[in-house]
């Protein structure tokens, strides 16, 4: 049957188009100064492939993929955001019937998506009345609250609103006989019939609200490139752009490029065009703010903050920034734009000290929660640690602890400053082979430097190596050439060092045709899978719990004796999130008789770090509550009997947590490796 709506009331169309070409020229002046804001930043390549990209988008922007990760957030923002894209191919269908001559509103189809339409509009309202609940009754500790925001908020509501309006006089004028393909209209006819006698007063109310329902529109579309609403275009084409390189693995700065004045960040110009769009993608949903340990230890980093502050420093100083973009585009004499970038630099905040607080750069852990949790990929870390290079390389800015561990790595090869024939004690009475006794292993196992030199750490290599000769694996490991693998001098900002490092590492490793390694230390895993690759040192690295896994599926190794203790395992971020190694260790526990793995309430991708990574291990924490006791806090709640981890740094950190927290009888901290060595058939 036909359905076709007649809008019998409605005249001066030729003003609707008016108002809608204005509408659409303020939008696209607002997205051309959006656009002109990236000319600020330095070139990034990040527009292909294509196709994985536009896969991505359909994952993360169409399907919610991070948004659905908080479930009352999740659910509004898709009642808003479905409901809202179902109102909108409802729109664009009824404008090709009305102006291009198209018959979908004649058919019967039209009478399906009529009430899919009525559903998408309810639900839309539903969502942005949960989302003025979660601002105004809720007030999550994550969200501020500004006008532009309710702006935004009722600006919707009112549209959604008004378009039901329309539809209730309509209906309580002109009843049809698919009416009830439309309840919700028909509620609002219902009313309105029994408030309004008058059939010419509703016309006039319908032809006002149709009027206002469309100015309302239209004024939402010029709003947009101005206001929050922006982030419906800047979240997606950010989503679109996101780091499809090794995300685990830090960009090197090329030492031997004599162009590079200076190193890190210190000005938005060093920033590149995707950095200065983040700011703009950015939603300020508090979710990176709300799962940041330095945050919720009370120290003066927020994510969140960080990348709002370089956005209000970008829009202050946007016109000054663009005019000196300008003039060095019209290729003036290289004094008169020394001239022009000194004047525009002498009337700006220093991004380093008055926009950003240092200690808020060096309150950062590396953990990547952050931008684990952002649903529109805003890349924190890497801003941060552009900004440590600078501090370090260029201005020599390190605490005197920091600076000793970068010394003692520089100076002998390892952070604890000890001798490199020391780096071999812990292997007295365990006949451990080194590369100069056996020079063709199947596997080298990195030590690292934490279980070489650590007295605690040591305990865990020796677990190792009884699990790997247990296993009858052909092993060696380096001896005293092994040096520090570089990732603290990496993260702590000295990139220079890290190369140092792994320029000799990756040489003797070649030097010996090493092809697989494996190691206990996430951070030593990390660098050696995903950076050292960049320096020209390929290998094959595994971290021991993916070795200890292989070993148990493949009955290398048996797990006979029990060990009935409740084990709570923690997720270390630089073997977690970083390289989504999450299961192995688990199915170990799980493995071990009568052993009973429990969770943390933040585990695995929402895992909270341990505080020592991000070149922390070896910086004093003097600002707020240790992040290492507030997880084991966490970890007290289970009564666990064991806190299991695989990180070097963080059973350090969790030892000390306990031992502050004056648990030492009732919960100890182990490495994965030494519960199997404790279950494992021959090895006591």
């Amino acid at each position: 049957m036909p359905v076709r709506e007649l809008y019998w009331n409605i005249g001066s169309h030729g003003l609707m188009y008016i108002l809608f070409a204005l509408a659409l020229i303020v939008f696209f002046y607002g997205l051309y100064q959006k656009l002109q804001l990236l000319k600020i930043g330095r070139p990034e390549k990040r527009s292909e492939p294509i196709g994985e990209r536009i896969k991505l988008v359909v994952v993360y922007a169409l399907g919610h993929k991070r948004i659905m990760k908080e479930k009352f957030a999740g659910i509004m923002h898709s009642f808003i955001f479905y409901g809202f894209i179902i109102l909108f191919l409802g729109t664009v269908i009824v404008g090709l019937d009305d102006h291009l001559g198209f018959t979908f509103m004649y058919t019967d189809f039209f009478l399906y998506y009529k009430l899919l339409l009525d559903i998408a509009g309810l639900l839309a309202i539903v969502g942005i009345l949960m989302a003025l609940y979660r601002r105004l009754i809720t007030k999550p500790q994550g969200i501020d609250n500004k006008s532009d925001d309710y702006v935004s908020l009722f600006l919707i509501l009112a549209i959604l609103v008004s378009g039901f309006f329309i539809s209730g006089f309509r209906l309580a004028v002109n009843p049809v006989e698919w009416s009830n393909w439309t309840p919700i209209g028909m509620i609002f006819a219902n009313i309105f019939g029994a408030l309004f006698s008058n059939t010419e007063g509703m016309m006039a109310l319908h032809r006002f609200f149709w009027w206002f329902h469309m100015v309302l529109a239209f004024s939402f579309i010029a709003y947009i490139p101005y206001s929050k609403l922006f982030h419906i275009i800047s979240s997606t084409a950010n989503q679109y752009w996101q780091d499809l390189e090794n995300k685990a693995a830090l960009k090197p700065i090329d030492f031997e490029d004599e162009s590079i004045e200076s190193y890190g960040i210190s000005t938005l110009e060093d920033f590149t065009w995707k950095d200065i769009f983040d700011t703009e993608a950015c939603t300020r949903c508090g979710r990176c703010q709300d799962n940041c340990p330095a945050f919720l230890t009370e120290k003066p980093l927020s994510p969140k903050a960080l990348v709002q502050n370089i956005r209000e420093h970008v829009l202050d100083n946007k016109a000054k920034l663009l005019a000196k973009v300008q003039n060095e585009s019209n290729q003036e004499g290289q004094e008169a734009q020394d001239e022009v970038a000194a004047a525009v630099e002498a009337d700006m905040k220093s991004l380093i000290g008055e926009v950003i607080d240092p200690e808020a750069i060096w309150s950062c852990t590396t953990c990547g929660s952050c931008q684990e949790q952002c649903p529109v990929f805003v890349e924190h870390v890497p801003k941060t640690l552009e900004l440590r290079r600078y501090m370090v390389l260029d201005e020599g800015e390190i605490s005197q602890e920091a600076q000793l561990a970068l010394t003692n790595m520089e100076r002998v090869g390892n952070p604890w400053g000890l001798g490199k024939a020391a780096r071999l004690d812990w292997t007295k009475g365990l006949e451990v082979p080194t590369l100069a006794e056996n020079n063709n292993p199947d596997i080298l196992y990195w030590v690292g430097c934490a279980g070489a030199y650590d007295a605690r750490n040591q305990k865990v290599a020796a677990a190792v190596v009884k699990i790997m000769k247990a296993a009858n694996i052909n092993f060696s490991i380096v001896g005293s050439d092994e040096m520090c693998c570089g990732d603290s001098a990496r993260r702590l900002g000295n990139e220079y060092l890290y190369q140092s490092l792994t320029q000799g590492n990756i040489e003797l490793l070649k030097e010996y045709g090493i092809k697989k390694i494996v190691t206990h230390c996430p951070h030593c895993f990390n660098a050696l899978k995903n950076e050292y690759p960049q320096m020209g040192g390929d290998f094959e690295v595994v971290h021991h719990s993916q070795l200890i896994n292989e070993l148990i599926n493949r009955d290398a190794i048996k797990l006979t004796d029990s060990v009935p203790n409740k084990m709570i395992y923690h997720d270390s971020c630089y073997l977690g999130r970083y390289n989504n190694v999450y299961e192995e260790p688990r199915n170990i526990i799980n493995s071990i008789p009568e052993a009973t793995l429990v969770e943390f309430e933040r585990n695995q991708g929402k895992s909270f770090c341990c505080g020592a990574g991000g070149g922390r291990m070896w910086m004093e924490e003097t600002v707020g509550k240790r992040i290492n006791e507030t997880r084991v806090e966490q970890a007290l709640t289970t009564n666990a009997d064991y806190l299991i981890t695989g990180c070097p740094f963080c059973l350090t950190m969790m030892d000390d947590g306990i031992k502050a927290k004056e648990q030492g009888e009732k919960m100890f901290a182990k490495d994965i490796a030494e519960v199997v060595s404790v279950s494992m058939q021959k090895v006591k």
